[in-house]
């Protein structure tokens, strides 16, 4: 039997990053949500290699009027309805081959399946994009507050219980609904109205408060450390104490809030988006998707249903590959939750 204290050895041997990685590999479920997750970027990349090599459609222009040819057979994309008192169109259903309409049209003749993957690049970008804001912003807040304390940590502490007053949904539809028709111009920067930077943004501020505070916490207990204390008393510049000691000291906390960030931007977007105040038309994502299906929740259940599923294995898999992500850096997290 190996002797634990010889493989710890071992492993410290490789370097704090390596033996990290090395303990993320021999998780297989978070193995298997990472392979998960890139085969799903993957295939939302190549969504328009899907819509004109796959689909022959444009998901993006509706087809009222238009026929699908089905093993030889010509269909209209969307039928009259032929329920209650005939009112209306029933849209054709999925296919399950791979082809046009493999998951069938919505209520306006567009192919769900490539609408899915294109919503689906939105989704991630969004949600990717704002998680980057969010940790740049609160690595940034948290580095200063726990540096340079007094005033600036006051100031800057205040200006975060401000944003925590707020529930983060409530703040961020708020947010939405002012800005989504107007845009939003500060000095140099101007965003347009509809632009996907507008969610972007909305997003990737209302969480900076739960991500400033542990980082504040951590800069706070590093700057009680003897060796950040001997570099004060050496008199190296602050950029260098930024830089050199405390900022890989809490890289590992900041990889390990990146998963359940993606997924909680995710949700937010997705939210926001089937309220309307998220991304808008002509662009979609599966957030639009899930609310141009909510009117064939009984004639086309698919609708809805497929980017649902597509938003709850993102999510699952974020969370699950975050598990394994705060075991292999942080793995007395582990031993604390226990």
């Amino acid at each position: 039997m190996p002797d634990p204290a010889l493989g710890g050895a071992k492993e410290a041997s490789f370097g704090p990053w390596a033996t990290a990685w090395r303990r993320l590999r021999r998780d297989r479920g978070a193995m298997v949500a990472l392979a998960i997750l890139c085969l799903v970027a993957l295939a939302c990349a190549a969504a328009p290699l899907y819509a004109s090599a796959v689909s022959g459609t444009n998901p993006f222009a509706t087809n009222l009027n238009g026929e699908v040819t089905i093993d030889g057979t010509a269909q209209p994309v969307l039928a009259p309805s032929t329920t209650g008192l005939g009112l209306g169109v029933t849209p054709i259903g999925p296919t399950w081959a791979l082809g046009p309409y493999m998951l069938g049209a919505d209520n306006q003749g567009r192919d769900v399946a490539a609408r899915m993957l294109y919503g689906g690049r939105n989704s991630l970008l969004i949600a990717g994009a704002a998680t980057v804001l969010t940790l740049v912003f609160a690595v940034a807040i948290g580095l200063l507050c726990g540096f340079f304390g007094g005033i600036v940590d006051g100031v800057l502490n205040r200006v975060l219980d401000v944003l925590w007053a707020f529930p983060i949904y409530l703040l961020a539809i708020s947010l939405s609904i002012v800005l989504i028709a107007e845009g939003l111009t500060i000095g140099p920067i101007d965003i347009r109205a509809g632009s996907l930077w507008l969610p972007i943004a909305i997003i990737g501020v209302v969480y900076v408060p739960y991500v400033a505070r542990p980082i504040r916490g951590q800069t706070l207990s590093l700057m009680r450390s003897e060796f950040i204390a001997a570099a004060i008393a050496l008199g190296v510049p602050p950029w260098r104490i930024f830089v050199k000691d405390l900022l890989p000291n809490i890289m590992p906390r900041v990889i390990v809030l990146v998963p359940i960030l993606l997924a909680l931007n995710m949700i937010t977007e997705s939210s926001l988006s089937f309220l309307s105040i998220g991304v808008q038309p002509p662009d979609a994502s599966w957030g639009t998707i899930i609310q141009d299906g909510q009117g064939l929740l009984y004639s086309r259940p698919i609708v809805a249903l497929a980017p649902g599923l597509a938003v709850a294995l993102t999510v699952l898999c974020l969370n699950i590959l975050g598990d394994g992500v705060r075991d292999a850096f942080d793995p007395r997290a582990k031993v604390r939750i226990a």
